[in-house]
């Protein structure tokens, strides 16, 4: 399953077929982050791509800021562009395999990003907990776009009550609203979310 999924991404880098990709940090996420006060808080963001959040969060001063991705291609690219960033921070992994223990874990549409079996959405779930300080904080956006048999076109959706029945069990929810402040193409179709840990 893993080289299946490391394959399938790094050929898309590879093609430059990253539609999704819209090449800066995401407008919610960036207003979460610019309302953060300590700066030391250890932070991971999985599936993160070419890592536009992270870079935000550089920018912005945070210290220990690290990126997880199942394809090694973003991440050489991020590193090419943040050339001080530190490798340790830099994960080329299997997120379903990863370990670590995180403040805040971002989530920036990597949920829609892996086949939607039931199995691998509750999986996602119960890793991000374990992923998590106690009371730690899983924040970001989730796509608004309906859920289809089509186990091949990406991004796979669902909508709030199915992402519910997966995060509840782990989560409290202190927020999940159709996102305000999405960029104009996604506008009405993200959803964005801050959940503590249980």
């Amino acid at each position: 399953m893993r080289h299946q999924e490391e394959s399938y991404w790094t050929t898309r880098y590879k093609e430059k077929q990253t539609g999704w990709d819209i090449g800066f940090a995401a407008t919610p996420i960036k207003t979460y982050i610019d309302q953060l006060e300590d700066k030391n808080i250890k932070l991971l963001i999985p599936g993160a791509g070419n890592g536009y959040e992270a870079e935000y969060l550089i920018e912005k001063g945070f210290t220990n800021v690290h990126i997880l991705d199942i394809s090694e291609i973003p991440l050489q690219d991020f590193k090419k562009r943040n050339p001080t960033f530190p490798d340790t921070h830099l994960h080329h992994a299997n997120f379903f395999e990863f370990e670590g223990q995180f403040d805040i874990i971002i989530e920036q549409t990597f949920f829609c990003s892996f086949v939607p079996t039931a199995e691998n959405r509750s999986a996602y779930a119960q890793q991000m907990a374990s992923l998590l300080k106690e009371k730690g904080k899983l924040v970001g956006l989730w796509f608004a776009i309906p859920l289809t048999d089509d186990l091949e076109k990406r991004p796979f959706g669902g909508d709030k009550k199915l992402y519910l029945s997966y995060l509840a069990p782990f989560f409290t929810e202190k927020t999940f609203q159709p996102s305000y402040n999405s960029i104009p193409p996604r506008q009405d179709r993200e959803l964005f979310g801050i959940f503590i840990k249980k």
